[in-house]
């Protein structure tokens, strides 16, 4: 859950912006500016292009806390109030849940930029990025409608405690360039992408926010956009290992580097710093100097930098310290005080011998009788085992059997199971509507953060009538036994359903009916496993998904039923 504190504080923009005040706000899924950010950097520095300036400056609206919109969004915290337009917490009283609104008057001059960008991002629908509900133009206002991610943490918050570890920033990095290359694809461009714009949630995963809106809100335009980008994750990585700003300029509260020494190394800023991953900073950085002293090349765009993170050894999360159990102290007890350990426990206390008990003749006697009886009861049941014995001995002799190897042969041997390698793969769409078939190979890179997804469907979980079907057709190099298949889902939920065929070829419009049915199977979790009767031959196979649960955090977000698949493993 991430820390809310509240404190007023001046934040100045070197674009020409007045100082402004806010509230701040760590937890909000903003998207745009909140007091944290620290709006220092000069966009010639971060490469994010001049700033529009509008000619006259539309007034704020005069709004206040519980205003409602649309009948349904009640304001109820601004937590940003910018140039014309202003950030607030609201609460949606339909659906019970917390948003974030962005409010601009209808004749400010970046309106209908935000309405378009806004729109577009809600087309994209990528679980990774912050997602916009609603964008709408009413009563003489634009506001912006966006999730809001009360147990998410900024990554400003994060590095204020110091460097990542290795692996956090190896998953930052993959994460936020995989999700950035994805949203490229799609013509979209975030432009703003630093330490405030970037979440970290209470399950790991990291989400970016402000994807096109944030920069339509501060009219950020460039010619250069995926370079733009790609320097931010640059910076992002930089600032996650070092601890530093990779600019003189101190921002986001990260202290700038030395001036008048230019970019240098993360492992020369501070030791200890994984080599692999400051040579990846400074090839997304772009710097000419720095990239040539390495022998490596620029990486100018998300789906480079993605493609050089898979080059690298994946580095293994930390092993977990084992703790030392704590040394066993005995612990002693005085003579009538029993259950009560010594006062002062580890020392020896002197326990003193009891005094030997009276014995009279009678009792003497007595136990020399029964030492006697066992004596005798012990020998007789000896010799009688004994005799039992001599008298099985022949009988075991006649009766042995001889182990054979046709004993061996009915004893039954657990065969190996092998797991089969997949040599390419395609999306399957014989309606002449793809996915995103792209994306299909990465479901067996073994990279379980990077995955291939279906588009959002309004009805569901069962996608029929009006999609039969989504899926992957996976070549295996050769004809092979296919008995099983694990397929790691990125979406649980009501359930997902598939169904394992075997294909004729890697096509991605071959008739299902010309194909043979290996297994189904069905499950609401984020693992599937599909076993066969009997193994088939095959060299192709095809995997059908014919239900998705619904992608929103609840039965009601609207975001609509979808899938995802991470990684593909086939055994036979």
């Amino acid at each position: 859950m991430a820390e809310r504190s509240t404190a007023a504080v001046d934040v100045a923009d070197n674009s020409g912006d007045e100082p402004l005040t806010a509230q701040a706000d760590q937890s909000t899924a903003d998207g745009v500016v909140t007091n944290r950010e620290q709006d220092t950097d000069s966009d010639e520095a971060q490469g994010s292009g001049a700033a529009e300036r509008p000619g006259k400056k539309a007034s704020p609206p005069e709004l206040h806390s519980g205003h409602k919109l649309a009948r349904r969004y009640r304001l109820e915290e601004c937590v940003t109030r910018l140039d014309g337009f202003s950030s607030w917490r609201a609460v949606d009283e339909k659906l019970r849940r917390a948003v974030g609104v962005h409010i601009l008057p209808a004749d400010h001059t970046r309106a209908r930029s935000v309405l378009a960008a806004a729109r577009s991002s809600a087309l994209l629908g990528d679980p990774r990025f912050v997602q916009v509900l609603d964008a709408v133009e009413e009563n003489d206002l634009v506001y912006v409608v966006h999730e809001w991610l009360p147990d998410a943490t900024e990554l400003t918050a994060l590095l204020a405690a110091g460097p990542m570890e290795p692996h956090d920033a190896y998953q930052m990095v993959s994460q936020i360039a995989s999700a950035m290359a994805a949203a490229h694809r799609e013509g979209l461009s975030h432009l703003r992408l630093n330490p405030n714009a970037v979440l970290r949630t209470s399950s790991g995963q990291w989400r970016i926010r402000g994807l096109a809106v944030n920069a339509a809100l501060r009219g950020i335009v460039t010619d250069t956009p995926q370079r733009t980008d790609t320097e931010a994750i640059g910076a992002l990585l930089y600032a996650a290992l070092t601890q530093r700003w990779p600019y003189e300029n101190d921002a986001h509260g990260l202290s700038g580097l030395p001036k008048d020494i230019g970019l240098i190394a993360p492992d020369q800023v501070r030791a200890g710093i994984h080599r692999g991953l400051s040579e990846l900073a400074m090839r997304a950085l772009a710097n000419d100097g720095a990239t040539a002293s390495r022998h490596e090349a620029a990486c100018t765009t998300p789906e480079e930098l993605v493609k050089a993170i898979g080059e690298m050894p994946r580095i293994r999360p930390p092993e977990p310290a084992f703790t030392a159990p704590p040394e066993y102290q005995r612990t002693t007890y005085q003579q009538g005080t029993y259950g009560r350990p010594s006062p002062h426990p580890g020392a020896t206390q002197p326990v003193p011998a009891p005094p030997p008990p009276l014995q009279s003749r009678t009792g003497k006697a007595l136990k020399w009788a029964v030492s006697a009886l066992l004596i005798a009861a012990l020998g007789l049941g000896s010799w009688q085992l004994a005799d039992a014995l001599m008298d099985q001995s022949g009988s075991n002799d006649s009766n042995q059997t001889q182990t054979t190897d046709d004993g061996d042969k009915n004893s039954a041997t657990p065969k190996p199971v092998k797991t089969l390698k997949v040599q390419d793969a395609a999306e399957y769409y014989p309606d002449g509507t793809p996915q995103h078939a792209d994306d299909a190979k990465l479901t067996y890179d073994g990279d379980s953060s990077t995955y291939w997804r279906t588009r959002s469907f309004d009805d569901g979980p069962v996608l029929a009538p009006f999609k039969k079907g989504v899926g992957i057709v996976y070549d295996l190099g050769s004809e092979q036994s296919v008995s099983a298949a694990s397929i790691g889902l990125h979406y649980g939920g009501s359930y997902t359903a598939a169904t394992l065929y075997a294909a004729d070829s890697l096509s991605s419009s071959a008739s299902l009916s010309s194909m043979t049915k290996i297994a189904d199977a069905r499950t609401s979790g984020v693992e599937l496993k599909i076993s066969a009767k009997a193994p088939v031959k095959t060299r192709y196979v095809l995997v059908w998904i014919t239900a998705a649960p619904r992608s929103g955090q609840d039965a009601y977000s609207g975001a609509g039923y979808k899938q995802a698949i991470t990684d593909v493993k086939f055994t036979g």
